[in-house]
């Protein structure tokens, strides 16, 4: 099974806590102070409603769409986990398509183009959540968030949850029988 992050609605305060966190880690300059709009690129995303706010990021869903439609081979399965591989991404804008949790960005940055005479061009490209894999350890929103209302979800913790509601719901339907 794949790692996911996954967000509680209910503790969730939507502060923002967790998409700064997540931009300063993959930036190339990790000072906050230096950090302009264009390169302020979380890899989660905080809704606000009137009465809920929730954060937003990949599901690393085991059949993943994205990956399905990528016509490039940039998005694939490593590490119990779904990531693009940005030297192969295109900027199609395909996967953003494809996801049904809207959990992909594109983003266009500059970048250095090697050659006779070293010149600067725009390269667009997909960005999602990829838990920290190779920049931090754990997934730094779970680590930073000040409610705890994220949650990175293992196979371990999806277990453990199942045998909860199981419980649960055993002790309901006894509780029941003897009334």
């Amino acid at each position: 099974m794949n790692r996911f992050v996954i967000a509680d609605p209910k503790n969730c305060i939507g502060c923002r806590t967790c998409e700064v966190a997540c931009a300063v880690v993959h930036s190339a300059d990790s000072d906050v102070a230096n950090m302009s709009v264009k390169s302020f690129a979380p890899r989660i995303k905080v809704v606000r409603g009137q009465t809920v706010s929730t954060a937003i990021l990949c599901r690393h869903c085991e059949d993943a769409p994205c990956a399905e439609v990528c016509p490039n081979g940039a998005i694939v399965r490593r590490n119990n986990s779904i990531q693009v591989i940005q030297e192969k991404c295109i900027g199609c804008k395909t996967c953003a398509i494809a996801c049904p949790y809207g959990a992909m960005s594109i983003v266009t940055k500059s970048v250095t183009v090697p050659g006779v005479i070293t010149s600067q061009r725009q390269k667009t490209e997909a960005l999602k959540c990829d838990l920290c894999e190779g920049v931090a350890e754990s997934p730094t929103c779970v680590r930073v968030c000040p409610t705890n209302a994220l949650h990175l979800v293992t196979q371990e913790s999806l277990d453990a949850m199942m045998r909860q509601k199981q419980e649960r719901a055993a002790l309901d339907e006894a509780i029941e029988i003897h009334f």
